[in-house]
């Protein structure tokens, strides 16, 4: 059987770059595929003497077959992932403006924002069903790199991956979050004068927030959360995981609680990653 990632998601949002670092590890990778080969694609891969062991596949346009070719790969016994590449609609729109690129919908939409829009509505079925989704809004090619090889390096296995990300909520929501956490009611460092210079990496930021009753209790009982979530999502077959945490800004609270979060994690087992959105902002 075929070990498949199927890359889909909004035009612009960084499909083929996502294409390009699986091609680096190892994948075999055809991009804009039409959804109607997918089946004889993967069949072929997966013939005895194919010297393809991992293929990639960008699909194509036809996302209202997707779903349907995903059940069909799975019930053949092929082991597929799917990654949703998404992006902030006026991100796109900057890179659509910096490419001098013609939206795919723009015909039929009218507009650039409104092709962006149908699009996102078009493919929300597919992202609800994907095992990871990924928001390069705010990603350099370097950085989706990282999220990349963390997600599909061979040390990882078929452990479920967690990334637990900080961010602020003055800069919005991150848009691969599968759960979210609100840290903003546990003290500010930004209020102290000694503290608002430093991060969340801080020791001392750390301890003003965490070293608390407020902040010891939570962290103790998401722990207990996660404890008990963890297996069960392992259970139903998730690859991925993303928890979200959120203070103001995304400097101080968030990130405290997002690195030790990852370290208790770490400690039960888990594969886990840390990455902070809005730190440097």
């Amino acid at each position: 059987m075929a070990e498949v990632v199927l890359i889909t998601g909004l035009s612009g949002a960084g499909r083929s770059g996502a294409a390009d670092v699986l091609e680096d590890l190892g994948f075999y990778v055809v991009d804009n595929l039409p959804t109607t080969l997918v089946n004889t694609i993967v069949d072929l891969a997966a013939k005895p003497g194919s010297d393809i062991g991992k293929l990639a596949l960008v699909a194509g346009r036809q996302h209202h077959e997707l779903l349907n070719k995903i059940g069909e790969l799975r019930a053949s016994g092929h082991r597929v992932r799917v990654v949703f590449l998404d992006a902030a609609t006026p991100e796109v729109v900057r890179r659509y403006d910096a490419t001098r690129r013609r939206h795919p919908l723009a015909d039929v939409a009218g507009g650039l924002i409104e092709a962006i829009e149908l699009e996102r509505e078009q493919l929300e079925p597919v992202r609800q069903a994907a095992d990871l989704v990924i928001d390069t809004s705010d990603l350099n090619i370097h950085q989706l790199k990282e999220r990349i090889v963390g997600a599909f390096d061979s040390e990882s296995g078929s452990r479920l991956q967690i990334a637990v990300e900080s961010f602020g909520f003055k800069h919005g929501l991150p848009l691969d979050a599968d759960m979210v956490m609100d840290v903003r009611f546990l003290p500010n460092p930004h209020w102290q004068e000694e503290l608002r210079p430093l991060t969340g990496h801080d020791p001392k930021v750390r301890d003003h927030v965490i070293e608390t009753a407020a902040g010891s209790e939570f962290v103790d009982r998401l722990d207990d959360m996660l404890g008990w979530l963890v297996p069960h999502y392992e259970a139903e077959g998730r690859s991925y995981l993303t928890l979200a945490i959120g203070c103001t800004g995304g400097r101080h609270r968030s990130v405290a609680i997002a690195e030790e979060m990852a370290s208790r994690l770490r400690a039960r087992g888990a594969a886990v990653r840390a990455t902070h959105r809005d730190v440097a902002r």
